[in-house]
């Protein structure tokens, strides 16, 4: 990441979390913010009724890095990730294909991230929204 100032943040005597960072801290000139992508496919008018937790993942994933594209951004410029699962038990038993669909997204990045469970999403099928703020140089 040569275009922009960017580290990880990691408390002295704190072990490293597994896949995110605690903080980041990046300097740049352009602040790119990118709405919930949930695991609806472009194009189609819902999320599929049978797409399991891991999929849903994985195309909000996609959904939001191609978006980060569309605003001239790489995934290496996300900062920080916000994802709401609506059953965090689901979330764990997916983590196989969760960290499958990261590691084709994202690589070995790691920005800062906050992950909660809520009741709903805005598609009764959604079990995934993840919304992300980046750093363009």
């Amino acid at each position: 990441m040569s275009d922009i100032d960017y580290r990880t943040v990691l408390p002295e005597g704190w072990e490293r979390p597994r896949g995110f960072s605690h903080a980041t801290v990046a300097r740049g000139a352009t602040q790119v913010r990118i709405a919930g992508q949930i695991g609806r496919r472009p194009g189609a008018p819902s999320v599929a009724p049978d797409a399991d937790a891991g999929a849903q993942w994985a195309q909000a994933l996609a959904n939001l890095v191609s978006v980060l594209a569309a605003a001239g951004g790489r995934p290496e410029h996300l900062v920080m990730l916000r994802a709401y699962v609506t059953d965090i038990g689901e979330f764990h038993s997916a983590g196989a294909a969760i960290g499958k669909a990261w590691g084709e997204t994202l690589g070995r990045h790691f920005p800062a991230m906050t992950l909660v469970q809520v009741s709903a999403l805005i598609d009764p099928a959604a079990k995934v929204e993840i919304e992300g703020e980046a750093l363009l140089p």
